[in-house]
């Protein structure tokens, strides 16, 4: 593994569990087990290594969309399996990443999404455009608007403010509006798969 790539994977561990803010350059020198001057070699400050960690992250949930996409029987079967996935990740990620990323962080992403290429709208298209093809999802419908309707529910799972933690848990923010909304998309073959589906989740 090259040291940039080591870095990124390093960070995107440190900032998963405990924040963006409470890790420092030092901190993850110590936890990778080399020098902040190695560190800063690859990365000229946080902000440039917290677009690293993000495009890494996007790249590896475009990997997995293709994945599970090409060894599920179709589309709503292959949604139900990136939602279990998904769920496991998020109750892995700690809050004040996502407080961080939204609080101190929203003028750098914004400034660099496009070297970002976040999120990556194309690829979680393609489960719509073939949930039609399928005749599981309506043929009426935008792919591309809904697919950003999906995409923003799941973002929204893990905003604080919108759904303390204390209050909704994520699965049932995804059984009351995710699958909701793919019921409200579904032809009635997609329906009867979706309620067999949510049944089991």
């Amino acid at each position: 593994m090259e040291i940039r790539d080591r870095i990124i994977d390093g960070a995107a561990e440190l900032f998963r569990t405990y924040g963006i803010r409470a890790v420092t350059m030092d901190s993850l020198a110590g936890h990778l087990g080399m020098s902040k001057r190695t560190i800063y070699e690859n990365f000229s400050d946080k902000d440039e290594l917290l677009v690293g960690v993000l495009r890494n992250m996007a790249e590896k949930q475009r990997e997995l969309v293709l994945r599970v996409l090409e060894e599920s029987d179709n589309s709503v079967v292959a949604i139900f399996r990136l939602l279990e996935i998904n769920m496991v990740h998020f109750q892995d990620m700690s809050p004040a990443f996502q407080a961080d990323l939204k609080k101190y962080h929203k003028d750098v992403l914004m400034d660099r999404s496009e070297k970002c290429e976040m999120p990556d709208y194309k690829v979680n298209m393609l489960l719509i455009e073939r949930g039609i093809k399928e005749k599981l999802f309506r043929r009426n419908i935008s792919p591309d608007l809904v697919n950003r309707g999906l995409y923003l529910m799941i973002r929204s799972m893990i905003d604080q403010d919108l759904f303390p933690y204390d209050q909704f848990t994520r699965k049932d923010i995804v059984k009351n509006l995710f699958i909701n909304y793919l019921r409200g998309i579904a032809t009635d073959e997609g329906m009867e798969l979706i309620n067999k589906l949510d049944s089991k989740f």
